[in-house]
């Protein structure tokens, strides 16, 4: 068994939204949704060969304080500063035996940056 994708939601019709956070801001590359998925609307990408599904909806859950994804990022520096002249909020997370830190998409999912190899040293 081996984790394939992860399905995070924002409110329909913010599909551009969902391009310029996860494709301009951290880099991931958007990656076709199958034929008779796409009137579903959202947008899908690949993060390191797991896919990153952003699903349309009107429901969008309570997001709560712990949930969250991780992105292994070779360069957090770089990346900390572009999201910060961005205005998107860092948050330094509680203490962890690796450097990472939490950001909100636009749409209050939770993600966890955090430096190569650290989760599984």
């Amino acid at each position: 068994m081996k984790l394939s994708h992860i399905n995070i939601t924002m409110p329909k019709g913010n599909e551009d939204m969902a391009r310029a956070f996860y494709g301009n801001f951290l880099g991931l590359k958007e990656i076709p949704k199958p034929p008779p998925l796409r009137a579903r609307g959202g947008v899908w990408f690949d993060a390191g060969g797991i896919d990153l599904h952003v699903s349309a909806t009107d429901e969008i859950p309570q997001a709560d304080a712990q949930r969250h994804f991780g992105l292994e990022c070779a360069d957090m520096e770089r990346l900390r500063e572009k999201l910060t002249k961005a205005a998107i909020t860092i948050d330094p997370g509680r203490p962890a035996p690796w450097k990472r830190f939490f950001i909100r998409d636009p749409f209050g999912n939770r993600i966890e940056i955090h430096e190569p190899g650290a989760m599984r040293g």
